[in-house]
């Protein structure tokens, strides 16, 4: 499972001009699932995600995860984190989950997210999205569950 992870001072989803998911202050996640994650790929992605200390404390150093400023969660589906370039012009997504899989493991993600903070909000899975933010810092990084396990 892979995560691009953005602090943000806003964020928010639109789909066919209806926004389906807006947080202020915290985290927007992009997430992708591959052909071989499992509910244990997930449950590390969520515990970093909520875990990382890459919000500003009284003295303006990154010390605070997302639960200690409760902060919301946007998290916005994304397989082209499983764009393969390395080859051609056209990326392959060979690697990226079919819906039969990817759909569950994400509605199980959202789901996990939801019994740890009280803001979690998402887009439209399979849906064609516009993704608004405000990147605050810019804080961006980078998550794979493949690297650690």
């Amino acid at each position: 499972m892979r995560g691009v992870l953005q602090r943000v001072s806003e964020a928010k989803v639109v789909v066919d001009g209806e926004i389906t998911g807006q947080i202020g202050t915290g985290i927007l996640l992009l997430l992708g699932i591959s052909s071989r994650d499992t509910e244990g790929d997930a449950g590390y992605i969520l515990k970093k995600t909520l875990g990382l200390r890459i919000f500003d404390d009284a003295d303006g150093k990154m010390n605070l995860s997302l639960t200690d400023v409760n902060g919301g969660l946007l998290i916005v589906s994304q397989f082209t984190l499983y764009g393969d370039s390395r080859k051609g012009r056209r990326p392959s997504y060979i690697d990226a989950a079919d819906p039969d899989k990817a759909i569950p493991l994400y509605e199980f993600f959202v789901s996990e997210a939801r019994k740890q903070i009280a803001k979690v909000e998402t887009g439209r899975f399979q849906a064609r999205m516009e993704v608004h933010l405000l990147n605050d810092g810019p804080v961006t990084i980078l998550l794979d569950s493949e690297k650690v396990f």
